[in-house]
Order: C-alpha cells, then structure tokens, then sequence
C-alpha cells in the first residue's frame, strides 16, 4: 500500500478520535461548563450535524480544487476547531468548535478515498478506501480510550490537545507524501451535482442511512443494554467498547480485500451479516460470554459495509466520484443522528432494551433490501451509469467552479 494512503489514515485516526471522543469525557465538560449530561449531549448531534452539511457543502466549494491542497485546506479547518474547542471557555464556543472540526470532516473522507483510490491499481482499490477507513477503526480502540484516560485524569481540554497533535501529525504526512491529485479535466460543479441524480446513487445514498441506522439505534445505548440487561459492571463497559472496536477494525480489513474481488457481493453480504447479527443481539444480550462475541461481530459487520458502500458509490458516480462520495459520508452521518432517535422512541415507549436490536435489525433489512433492488435492476440493464466528459460541462459551469475555488482560498 502506497505511504501516502497510510498518511490519509493518519489524518483519519485524529477525525475519527475527535468524532468519538466526547462520549467519554461528556461528564466533565458539562461540570466544568456548568450544563447538563443531556445538554452537553447535543455536541454529539452538532457534530454530525455538521459532517452532514459540510461534506457535501466544502465539496460543491471545492469542486475544482486539486485534491492534495484540498486535503491541506480541510485538515487546517478540522485543526482550528479542534484548538477553538480546546480553548473554549463557554459551551457556545464549544459547540462551535465541534461544528467547525465536523463540517471539515465528511469532506476530508470523501477526497481522501477518491484519492487513495487512484493511487493504487483496479484491483486494490477496496483495499485502499478500507485504509483510509481504519484510522477510524484505529481510533476507536487506541486514541478514544487514551484520549478518555487523559481527560479524565488531567481535564477534558487536553484530550482536544491530544487531537491537535494527532491532527499536525497528519496534516504533515499530507503535505509531506500525499502527491499532488488535480480534479479530471473539464469535469466541474455541474457535472458533480448532475452526477447526484442518477438513480443509482440516490439508491446507495438511502441504503447508506438505513443501513447505518440501525447500527446506530442499538449501539448509541449499548452501555446501558450491557450493563442493565446482561449484567455487566460499569467497569467492564469500556472492555466491552474495545470488542467492538476490534470487531470494527477486523471487519473493515476484511471487506475492503472483499470489495476487491465482488463488491456488490460484498455490499449485500455485510449488510445481511450486520441485519443477522443485530436480531441475535436481541436474545443473545441476557448472557455475558454470548454478548462478547456478539459484540466483536457487531463491530466487525458495522465496518464491513464501509468500504463496499463507498465503492459502490464512487462506481456509480464514475467521471465525478468526488460529491458522490462525501455525500455518502454525510448519509453515514444521518444515520448517526436518526439512528439514536429512533431508539430513544422505542424506549420511551416501554419496549425495553433488547427491543433496540430487533428493531435496528428492520432498519438494516430495509437497507438490505435497497441494495438487492439496486444490483437486481443493474443486472437486468435497467440502468446504466452515463459517461462524464469534459463536453458535459460548459463555460458558465466553468465559471462557477472557479469562483468556488477562489472563494476557497480567500
């Protein structure tokens, strides 16, 4: 694998870090600014709020921006917000730190894989996305619990410091090896936006948000389903988090050689393995050895579907992947917010926690059943993935991305 891919991880590890890390630290922020759990809470949401409105916003800015100094530019606004929120002496100003690292976030994960995919050959592009896709995972088992460690230890503003080193680090291997990318001749705003109307697409886009979304309407509560259900002590919660991020880091490897070989195989499989271990979790989760295991395939059938669902996209966005792909970052993004809410409705309506699993198991089957609808209509002909060429944009299209680009750099 090229060095400049395991760069792009780099940068991801510290994203997925600052993504993440707030859960742990959640407590102490909101006693030292004076606000409530459920207030300081909603920094989770303003964070993928932001992913969701960033990703496809600085892409659309960007369009025509070669690629690695769009990287450069994207890691200096996720690293100004990560030190505004280090600093910040109100919630306010810490909120807007979050919302300010977040809105760099999706878009940095859509460049990057576009990148990282065109630095190595056809057949080792899943493997290459999934790279980029395991700073995440890497985060998740190393930089969350030591970033929770230290700001539990030495307050929660050093474990945004933290970030902020992860983050320089990064941005330097960028600048340092990630080799200069220019966007396709010719292929401009226009033809990105008008690459978002293929019905392909949108259908990747919405299995996305299902799929991911019932991920997330069981493991937003998995601390409590864990330790009120199984019977697990509090201490053994953060064990418990490790499995799983384990199972996300083994999952996301395998799937992206997966996605070399048979993506659209890989897309289903991963989405029926993630529909199938959820409805075990249901019955699984009243005995302890049974909820570790299903824990680790949790986390490793959650990031199986990474990588497929990304190639999946940037292959029906073929001629303009760039939007298309930081747009899935942003459903990815939906998901993480809906997700949460529709388990919160479940509980509030007195269906107890293991409900939780039956009912992401649903959500995610109807995500599986999208991605059957769309490879079934695919291998009948019913639809076809238009070529993009520099005739499909024109002069005033031209004009458009330019003033993006130079509003970029302002």
């Amino acid at each position: 694998m090229p060095i400049a891919v395991i760069a792009l991880s780099l940068s991801g590890f510290a994203i997925g870090v600052a993504e993440f890390i707030i859960a742990g630290i959640l407590p102490d922020i909101g006693a030292d600014l004076a606000v409530s759990i459920p207030t300081a809470g909603l920094l989770v949401s303003g964070y993928a709020l932001g992913v969701v409105i960033g990703a496809p916003g600085l892409t659309v800015l960007c369009a025509r921006t070669e690629r690695r100094t769009l990287l450069i530019r994207l890691m200096l606004v996720f690293l100004a917000g990560t030190i505004l929120s280090a600093l910040a002496p109100t919630y306010g100003l810490l909120m807007a730190g979050r919302v300010l690292s977040a809105l760099a976030h999706g878009a940095f994960f859509g460049v990057a894989m576009v990148v990282a995919s065109d630095l190595v050959p056809e057949d080792r592009k899943g493997r290459a996305v999934s790279m980029v896709a395991a700073g995440l995972t890497l985060s998740t088992i190393l930089g969350v619990p030591a970033g929770t460690f230290i700001g539990q230890h030495s307050g929660w503003r050093w474990a945004f410091w933290m970030v902020a080193l992860f983050a320089a680090v990064g941005l330097a291997g960028i600048v340092s090896l990630v080799p200069r990318t220019p966007a396709p001749e010719g292929i401009g705003l226009r033809a990105e936006l008008k690459v978002l109307r293929r019905p392909q697409v949108l259908l990747v886009l919405l299995t996305t948000v299902l799929g991911f979304g019932g991920v997330m309407t069981s493991y937003t509560y998995i601390a409590e389903m864990v330790t009120g259900v199984t019977g697990f002590t509090d201490g053994a919660v953060t064990l418990i988090m490790v499995l799983f991020g384990v199972g996300m880091f083994v999952g996301n490897l395998v799937s992206g050689r997966l996605a070399d070989r048979a993506p659209r195989s890989a897309m289903c499989g991963a989405l029926a393995l993630l529909t199938l271990v959820l409805g075990a979790f249901t019955f699984t989760v009243h005995d302890k050895a049974a909820t570790c295991v299903t824990v680790f395939l949790f986390g490793a059938a959650t990031f199986a579907t990474i990588s497929p669902l990304q190639m999946r996209i940037m292959a029906k966005a073929d001629g303009a992947p760039t939007l298309a792909s930081a747009s899935n970052i942003a459903a990815f993004n939906l998901a993480n917010a809906a997700g949460p809410l529709l388990g919160g409705r479940i509980i509030d309506a007195g269906f107890g926690y293991p409900a939780l699993n039956w009912a992401g198991a649903l959500v995610t089957l109807a995500g599986l059943l999208l991605a059957g609808l769309g490879v079934a209509a695919e291998r009948k002909g019913h639809t076809t993935t238009p070529p993009i060429t520099p005739a499909a944009t024109s002069p005033s299209d031209s004009a458009a991305t330019s003033s993006s680009g130079s509003a970029a750099t302002r």
